[in-house]
């Protein structure tokens, strides 16, 4: 146990099912230690995460009413329920909260806020003398990579990022983006996100303004991008460990225990790329033909290409026949921890999200990288090319698109027992697995997080 005060935190994720359950998880194992834990979530969302909710005497929703702003379908509370293009008005609606969030503060009076997209916070629990911190789920190398000052330097100047190569003083590493990624961040970064402001002066303003920055992760694996940060933004920056989720209490739903059972073990190839990654046709597609390609038994977890269609309408022709027996693409929601962590699954498909990955990691199924869209990424390239513990599909370097083929050779590749990159790629995953899981790995972790929170308290 930590030896100072207790803390009271508040948290205000941003109202994504992948930001709200990681904010559940740090919360989780702060109230293990015994710290308070406030948390405003969306009124009817709660009752998705209050099954994840291990310490309900100490951590205690906090419901929030979402406005109904224009463009907002009724009664839409987190980014999965409007697509993709919605986001900004979405983000729009929680930005009409502070009023709301203001007044809980001043009723909670919590030490700390941590929040991630509202970049009003650090003001507000300023003039309540309340301390805010920025909880990153993204990588700080992501952050380093795009958001470093010295980066906002380049656009000072008058010139256009150029974000093909990392700013200038960026650690040593194979993190880098290829010109259709480049092209994507940039247009992403002066994109309108919410109330007229860009994403990009929205995360800057948060960046500067907190009190503290915080990521998901460990020295040993990020180390010298955390260096770069506190470097460069002047201010502290905290590391929580790995905060790997508690195994689910659930067990496996029978369908899936039966299917996966039917195979020898190591041989399913799992697919996942996430509650919000929505392929083109064509590229699901190629997906799906190229999981078939690989002669392997495989269960894909995907969304339909199309909104209005379903999974079974979008598949190739003759494909469900083709598969019967040996592939499975569902659209709905899996158990994917509990599936990770099935004898039988052998190879995982992962659009490279972080909470995605440390599951990954602390299994023994393979990992193939294909992400999607911002710190995918780069997450992609610290996995495949720093940590060397993956392999990422080959995709276009002009248009970022991968076929069948390629997507084919990647699972071969990692479930090849005789090949040397294969050889690596498993000896390297092996390590960090054991490290990930080292006894008092987390609990030491969590301790020194919690001494720097009390420190900065004075």
């Amino acid at each position: 146990m930590d030896g100072g005060s207790k803390l009271h935190i508040a948290m205000f994720p941003w109202f994504a099912m992948g930001h709200l359950t990681s904010f559940l998880h740090i919360s989780n194992k702060l109230a293990a230690k015994g710290h308070r834990v406030s948390f405003l979530i969306p009124i009817k969302t709660q009752s998705k995460l209050n099954t994840f909710n291990l310490h309900p005497h100490l951590i205690h929703f906090i419901p929030l009413g979402v406005p109904h702003v224009d463009g907002l379908p009724s009664g839409s509370e987190t980014t999965a329920d409007v697509p993709f293009p919605l986001h900004p008005v979405l983000m729009t609606a929680m930005d009409q909260t502070e009023t709301a969030v203001e007044a809980i503060l001043l009723e909670l009076k919590p030490d700390f806020v941590f929040f991630d997209f509202t970049h009003w916070l650090p003001a507000l629990t300023r003039r309540l003398g309340i301390k805010s911190i920025l909880y990153c789920i993204i990588s700080s190398a992501t952050i380093a990579y795009s958001l470093s000052p010295e980066r906002i330097q380049e656009e000072v100047q008058g010139s256009e990022p150029d974000l093909t190569h990392p700013p200038l003083g960026f650690p040593p590493s194979a993190v880098k983006l290829h010109v259709h990624e480049a092209r994507a961040s940039a247009f992403f970064r002066k994109r309108e996100f919410g109330s007229g402001i860009l994403f990009h002066n929205r995360q800057m303003i948060s960046l500067n303004e907190c009190d503290a920055i915080a990521f998901k992760s460990c020295r040993e694996m990020e180390g010298p991008f955390c260096d770069y940060l506190e470097s460069q933004f002047k201010k502290p920056i905290l590391l929580s460990g790995p905060v790997i989720p508690e195994p689910p209490t659930s067990t496996l739903d029978e369908r899936w225990v039966k299917w996966l059972g039917g195979f020898k073990e190591g041989s399913v190839i799992y697919c996942a790329l996430g509650s919000q990654s929505n392929l083109k046709k064509d590229q699901f597609m190629e997906l799906v033909l190229g999981l078939e390609l690989t002669g392997l038994p495989f269960l894909a977890a995907l969304k339909p290409p199309t909104e209005d269609k379903s999974i079974e309408e979008e598949l190739p022709e003759g494909f469900a026949e083709r598969v019967e027996g040996m592939g499975v693409v569902e659209g709905g929601w899996v158990q994917q921890q509990l599936i990770l962590a099935h004898p039988s699954v052998g190879c995982f498909v992962t659009h490279c999200g972080s909470g995605s990955l440390t599951e990954a990691l602390v299994n023994d199924c393979q990992i193939v990288l294909l992400p999607q869209y911002g710190d995918q990424i780069v997450n992609a390239r610290l996995m495949g090319g720093d940590l060397r513990a993956g392999v990422e599909v080959e995709r276009g370097e002009e248009d970022g698109k991968f076929t069948k083929e390629s997507v084919c050779n990647a699972v071969r590749l990692v479930m090849d027992q005789d090949n040397e990159v294969a050889k690596e790629v498993r000896s390297n995953h092996a390590k960090w697995k054991d490290f990930l899981l080292r006894d008092g790995l987390e609990s030491s972790y969590i301790d020194d997080f919690i001494k720097k929170l009390q420190d900065l308290l004075g």
